[in-house]
């Protein structure tokens, strides 16, 4: 099988198996995703989606957030990892978008990375989600199913995962693929155990393939 055609029959697949393939993360604004996926780092959206009601309430706008101290916010988040990091991040984040951006989150990937807290994995989320724009936010499921299933071959870092994915993945699908891969590497090809018997993927997955063959 080619990579051409590993990738039209995993992308077919997905469209049929998950037409509507949307964030987790609940909120109501692009600041409010933003301070989602920053306290999303190696955390569950659904720890995260316990915290956030509380903490937009209580900061309802950059603003609001950035005349906090790292201590009112930490009250706030203690429950996710590393609150500590993340409060900071946050208050930091919070300071910078009112004084740079007038509290308006940036639509591009250098004015995003500079934020405190955000990463180029964080500034392409904001990027496919909120501006629809054509970019793919590499986390651990990305990177790990994306291997497994033949999508890339030996990528050793989140960036040359996301070049390849771009090199093969049109453009107006890239946005919704990212969350495709992400949300079959929750709930479908996990890390430790991938759960092979109720994946559609196996007839193109090189790692059930391989694995197959030694039986």
């Amino acid at each position: 099988m080619t990579l051409k055609e590993r990738y039209r029959r995993v992308l077919e697949w997905f469209e049929a198996a998950m037409p509507v393939a949307e964030t987790e993360l609940h909120y109501s604004n692009p600041f409010q995703l933003l301070v989602a996926v920053i306290l999303s780092a190696q955390c569950t959206d659904k720890r995260v989606n316990m915290v956030t009601p509380a903490l937009f309430e209580a900061f309802p706008t950059p603003e609001a957030l950035a005349a906090a101290s790292t201590d009112d916010i930490y009250v706030y988040i203690k429950s996710v990892s590393y609150p500590n990091n993340k409060a900071r991040s946050l208050s930091g984040m919070a300071r910078r978008l009112v004084e740079e951006y007038g509290g308006e989150v940036p639509s591009d990937i250098d004015s995003l990375m500079s934020l405190p807290g955000v990463g180029r994995k964080t500034a392409n989320v904001i990027l496919a989600v909120v501006y629809g724009r054509s970019a793919m936010a590499v986390d651990t499921h990305v990177f790990r199913v994306s291997e497994r299933i033949g999508l890339t071959t030996g990528s050793k870092t989140p960036l040359a995962t996301e070049k390849a994915l771009m090199r093969h993945i049109p453009a107006e699908v890239i946005p919704k693929a990212h969350h495709w891969l992400i949300l079959h590497g929750r709930y479908v090809c996990k890390a430790r155990r991938p759960d092979c018997l109720n994946c559609g993927l196996t007839a193109v997955c090189r790692h059930y393939l391989k694995a197959t063959s030694k039986q």
